[in-house]
């Protein structure tokens, strides 16, 4: 089994925590070896789950195109062994597959959706703040693309404690987003635990729910963390909010040479999450499964 590259376990932010920070604009996307499972599994959802995955406001079709523009000029470039311009297209090469540019009555943002591992959420200044202007979104962690379609930063957030509207929280990302350039994006992280490895979560998560396994032990549990990258477009200043998901298996964590590390970090986490955050994370009746869990990881990494 192989050990996960990325946050938590590769050392590049400090285990659980979320924060944001710069990033160069060559690691604006991600490009792994899930590219053929992942853009085959939003092609099933798309197909399967056709009318709440994809949202697009009137005029919003510039500013998807100037997105696509950016993201085939940066894929063909930073990733020539995975990218080609083929004609009007681009062909994936892994994959074995080509996407036609420029498709008439086919959103941008869709096509540049069918592109990269990434959903894709565009936000847009208005009035009321920075607004969902529209999306390709496939792999959901517990939310609704068409409940939020449209509502500002603060009400889209408005159910993670501390981050509702008039919170300091609220007020730092709105600021963050006010103050982004286009030559320098930005990155945070965020994880959750769920039951089972799917990619297409929108169900929002039970706190009074067993969700990892009937038996006394915490058998079937996933880490799931989201990588989310930000970045302003340069010509209609709208912002790409971009979304990785990695899911993984407490059984990976166990195969870490510092697991133990690892999972007392995540044990540090969980003791302190008060009432409120258990239930946003769904984990009010099954902390202390995975507490016990995650130390048995740490007593047999010892």
């Amino acid at each position: 089994m192989t050990v996960a590259l990325h946050t938590p376990y590769d050392g590049s932010a400090k285990l659980f925590q979320i924060g944001v920070k710069p990033l160069s604009l060559a690691d604006w996307i991600e490009v792994d070896g899930r590219l053929v499972a992942d853009l085959a599994e939003k092609e099933r959802v798309s197909a399967a789950h056709a009318g709440s995955v994809f949202v697009a406001e009137p005029g919003t079709e510039p500013a998807q195109a100037e997105l696509l523009a950016l993201l085939v000029e940066h894929l063909t470039t930073r990733f020539p062994q995975h990218y080609r311009r083929s004609g009007d297209g681009v062909e994936i090469v892994p994959a074995g597959k080509r996407v036609t540019l420029g498709v008439r009555g086919e959103a941008p943002l869709r096509t540049a959706a069918k592109l990269v591992q990434e959903d894709l959420v565009l936000m847009r200044r208005g009035e009321a703040g920075w607004r969902l202007a529209a999306a390709s979104l496939c792999f959901p962690s517990s939310w609704s693309l068409v409940e939020k379609f449209g509502r500002p930063l603060h009400e889209i957030h408005g159910p993670v404690p501390g981050f509702g509207a008039g919170t300091r929280n609220a007020q730092l990302i709105e600021r963050m987003f006010d103050n982004a350039r286009p030559e320098m994006p930005m990155m945070r992280w965020n994880w959750s635990l769920y039951g089972d490895d799917r990619l297409f979560h929108p169900e929002t998560a039970d706190p009074d729910a067993r969700r990892f396994g009937a038996g006394e032990r915490a058998a079937s549990v996933f880490l799931r963390v989201e990588r989310q990258t930000v970045r302003k477009l340069p010509m209609s200043g709208d912002i790409l909010f971009a979304i990785r998901i990695h899911v993984d298996p407490l059984a990976r964590l166990e195969q870490h040479p510092e697991a133990a590390r690892i999972a007392g970090s995540l044990v540090a986490q969980l003791t302190a999450l008060g009432a409120v955050e258990l239930d946003y994370k769904g984990l009010t009746l099954e902390r202390d499964r995975l507490v016990a869990r995650l130390a048995e990881i740490s007593a047999s990494a010892h």
